[in-house]
């Protein structure tokens, strides 16, 4: 005969499930969107400043009798000069020439003379003609590109600029950041090494001191002149040394329309002339 099973008054059970709804109150829409919206202001605050207030927070110091061009001058120097490119455009020459007899008198001029195997300014013959005319100190920079022959970039140099008694050696600029530092170095001094030996002096390198601590850190490298780009500080972090050190690229000269890069040569104008070219070189 069957069994029945007794019978109970107990409610069945029924197991939790993560779809039930918890107990307790949820935070107010509002109280969330004001949260979110702090924190999207602080990432973008501080992105702000960390890209495009930081690296220039030197333009809003204050300065301290040296203000000069648009800028603050480094301290502890009397030679200037400046540097220049197509990008400055044309040049009023004889309200440039005014600027040397202001308080901080602009002595020599940088100008960019080619760039790669066959690209020259189209600036640079005109501007090296009237440096000359109007007793400014005058050089010709080359801007090097890693991926062109170097033997090739020498002589598209050699061929446009001719430098006489009285000019700055000759400026290799090297700035283009590269994967393989070894060919990089290797090219570099090919380059030196052509243009050394067609003007008779050691050419001037010229790049920022990180670039030359990171990829120029050969001490072969260490024998040349160089100049160094470091900008809106007070005084250079290289600790090797340097003959001109280019502190801004936010100069206001009178003379030439917008921005120009402003530079400061490491000793006198007696100095600086002895730097020069001589008729034997």
């Amino acid at each position: 005969m069957p069994v029945k099973k007794k019978q109970t008054n107990k409610k069945p059970t029924t197991k939790k499930t993560f779809c039930q709804k918890k107990s307790g109150k949820a935070s107010p829409w509002w109280l969330r969107y004001v949260l979110f919206s702090l924190i999207g202001l602080i990432i973008v605050g501080g992105g702000f400043y960390w890209f495009f207030i930081k690296p220039y927070a030197y333009r809003w110091k204050p300065c301290y009798g040296r203000l000069a061009y648009g800028v603050c001058i480094p301290c502890e120097y009397e030679v200037h000069g400046i540097d220049i490119s197509h990008y400055q455009g044309r040049i009023d020459w004889a309200e440039l020439y005014k600027n040397k007899d202001s308080d901080f008198p602009l002595k020599f001029i940088f100008m960019k003379a080619t760039e790669g195997s066959d690209l020259p300014d189209e600036t640079f013959a005109q501007n090296f003609d009237s440096a000359k005319t109007y007793g400014f100190i005058r050089g010709a920079y080359h801007f090097f590109v890693p991926t062109s022959d170097a033997r090739s970039q020498a002589d598209f140099y050699i061929r446009n600029v001719h430098l006489k008694e009285g000019d700055l050696p000759p400026v290799l600029d090297v700035e283009t950041k590269v994967k393989d530092k070894s060919a990089l170095q290797r090219s570099v001094k090919a380059w030196l090494d052509a243009v050394e030996a067609h003007y008779g002096v050691k050419p001037i390198l010229y790049t920022s001191y990180k670039y030359k601590e990171s990829y120029l850190d050969n001490p072969i490298f260490d024998a040349y002149p160089y100049w160094i780009a470091h900008y809106y500080v007070d005084s250079v972090k290289y600790r090797g040394h340097w003959e001109f050190w280019q502190h801004t690229d936010i100069g206001e000269v009178p003379g030439i329309e917008g921005d120009v890069d402003l530079n400061v040569f490491n000793g006198s104008l007696q100095d600086l002339s002895k730097y020069t070219l001589t008729a034997t070189d």
